[in-house]
């Protein structure tokens, strides 16, 4: 079943290490099979706090999300973007 793996960014507080986030995310992508559908676009919060930035991908499966968000690659990606955001991670599953 197809799962979802949504990152909110609530605060920016390092650009440089976002910079160095998103460079090595990139690179973090390797053979896992996601389909972004939506990247930091522009978005309305119409409840809650307001969203600094929304990235929203798409995997076959939730062991193959976690698969991505545990891999190597991805694990070393993700200090940067400790350093550099606050942000919540969420993964649902979808229906059908």
């Amino acid at each position: 079943m197809t799962a979802y793996v949504i990152l909110i960014r609530e605060k920016l507080r390092d650009e440089a290490a976002m910079k160095k986030y998103a460079e090595a995310a990139g690179g973090a992508r390797g053979d896992h099979k996601i389909t972004p559908l939506a990247f930091y676009g522009p978005c309305e919060t119409t409840e809650g706090a307001a969203a600094d930035g929304v990235v929203l991908l798409s995997f076959p499966t939730m062991a193959e999300a976690k698969a991505w968000y545990d891999s190597p690659e991805y694990k070393a990606a993700r200090a940067h973007r400790f350093q550099a955001a606050d942000y919540r991670v969420i993964f649902v599953e979808g229906v059908g």
